[in-house]
């Protein structure tokens, strides 16, 4: 299959280095979700770009980034990607939020968000996720490793969300809404080149002290990485949650073009999934 249109919602600015070695944090999304065949665009929202209330439903899904300011923050641009996820929500449309648009994802619906009491969560950590019908369906570990950088965080969500992990300093590491809204609050697109990087550039930034930025380098320095099944666990998650396309009532296609058996009855983002042979 082919011909989809998904988007990156763009937070934050791109560093001349991203940029160069990466093509911006756009490239970096389009490195981990795009597949043969898929038209991917992006939107600058911290410059004001957002698609067109025409254009919406011409696409699959979006992606929020992460983004250096606060997701309780009431910018107008923030204001207007809160009202753009609004109609999105109520479109049923695909939605992944990362970081900062986990955080976003979480207000939109009606959640809590704050400044983290635990601090600075900068690194590798450790999700434990809690059972559900996606990661069952997935066959994923009870839990996977990511790169966090983050002092902001999830504190409250409600009822109708599922909470899917949680870590040592972040009690919602993860959750769902309905089977369209997906929130992330580490990384999985980064690599470590990109955090250590990232590491530089918010001390740069005055966000955090030296102190902190050399504990967090000599950390991953001595051999703290997150393990290469954990990354394929991760794009499978994310790309398996935006591809997944009803076509009738409590039948699904997965539009991977790789690495799907020929046909799954297991839950699958909380109904059943009929993979497409290829």
């Amino acid at each position: 299959m082919g011909g989809q249109k998904f988007a990156v919602l763009l937070c934050a600015e791109d560093s001349e280095y991203v940029r160069e070695i990466y093509g911006g944090y756009y490239g970096v999304f389009v490195r981990m979700l795009k597949e043969e065949g898929e038209e991917w665009d992006v939107f600058k929202v911290l410059k004001g770009e957002l698609p067109e209330d025409d254009v919406v439903g011409d696409y699959e899904g979006f992606v929020i980034t992460g983004s250096c300011n606060d997701a309780y923050g009431n910018e107008f641009w923030i204001c207007r990607l809160l009202a753009l996820v609004a109609k999105l929500d109520a479109m049923k449309k695909k939605v992944l939020g990362i970081c900062f648009g986990h955080q976003i994802l979480g207000r939109a619906v009606g959640g809590k968000i704050g400044r983290s009491n635990r601090g600075w969560d900068i690194g590798i950590s450790k999700i434990e996720l809690y059972p559900s019908n996606i990661f069952t369906s997935l066959k994923m570990p009870e839990s996977l490793s990511i790169i966090e950088c983050h002092r902001d965080e999830v504190r409250e969500l409600p009822e109708k969300a599922e909470i899917l992990g949680y870590s040592s300093k972040t009690g919602i590491e993860m959750f769902m809404y309905g089977d369209h809204l997906m929130g992330i609050q580490g990384h999985p697109e980064y690599d470590m080149d990109i955090l250590l990087h990232l590491i530089q550039r918010i001390f740069n930034l005055g966000l955090i002290q030296e102190s902190l930025a050399e504990d967090s380098r000599s950390k991953l320095a001595n051999g703290e990485v997150v393990e290469a099944a954990d990354i394929e666990a991760w794009k499978k998650l994310c790309t398996t949650f935006l591809k997944a396309q009803r076509i009738r009532p409590n039948e699904y296609v997965c539009t991977h073009t790789k690495g799907c058996d020929a046909y799954q009855q297991t839950p699958c983002i909380r109904i059943y999934i009929r993979i497409q042979a290829n």
